[in-house]
C-alpha cells in the first residue's frame, strides 16, 4: 500500500511539472505571437493562431514525456532533470521559431494572428513538432 501511494505522489508530482511546462509553452507562444493568443483561439477563433498553440503544446509535451521517461533516479532528482530538460526544449522551440521567422519574408507572428489561413502556419507548427522530437530524442 505505501508503494502505491508513493507511486500515486510521484505522478502527481511528475504531473505538476509537466502542467508548469505546458503554461510556460502558453506563455512563450502567446510571447512570440502579437496580441493577446487567449483572445485570439477562444474569442476570436484565429485558426492560424490555435494551429500553432496546438503544435508547441504537443511539442512540449513530446519533450516533457521523454524527460519524465528517462528522468534520474529517485523523485527530487527526477523531478528536477524533467524540468530542466523541458525548460531547454522550450527554449530550443524559440529559437527555432526565430531563425524560420529571419528564414523567410514578413513576420512570422503577424501572420499567426492573420484571420485568412496562411501556408506559413503550417510550416511553423511542423518546425514546432520536429524540434520537439528532436530535442526528446537528443534527451533520450
Amino acid at each position: 500500500m505505501t508503494e502505491m501511494l508513493s507511486g500515486l505522489l510521484s505522478a502527481l508530482a511528475y504531473g505538476g511539472v509537466g502542467i508548469a511546462l505546458l503554461a510556460l509553452g502558453y506563455l512563450l507562444v502567446d510571447l512570440i505571437t502579437p496580441g493577446n493568443l487567449r483572445r485570439q483561439v477562444w474569442e476570436q477563433r484565429n485558426r492560424n493562431a490555435a494551429l500553432v498553440l496546438v503544435s508547441g503544446l504537443a511539442a512540449v509535451a513530446i519533450i516533457v514525456t521523454t524527460a519524465i521517461l528517462t528522468s534520474e533516479d529517485g523523485l527530487l532528482l527526477g523531478l528536477l532533470s524533467t524540468a530542466l530538460y523541458g525548460v531547454l526544449g522550450i527554449l530550443v522551440m524559440a529559437v527555432a521559431f526565430v531563425l524560420l521567422d529571419l528564414a523567410t519574408p514578413g513576420r512570422l507572428g503577424a501572420l499567426l494572428v492573420d484571420e485568412v489561413p496562411h501556408p506559413a502556419v503550417w510550416v511553423t507548427a511542423a518546425v514546432n513538432l520536429a524540434v520537439g522530437a528532436i530535442t526528446a530524442a537528443a534527451i533520450s
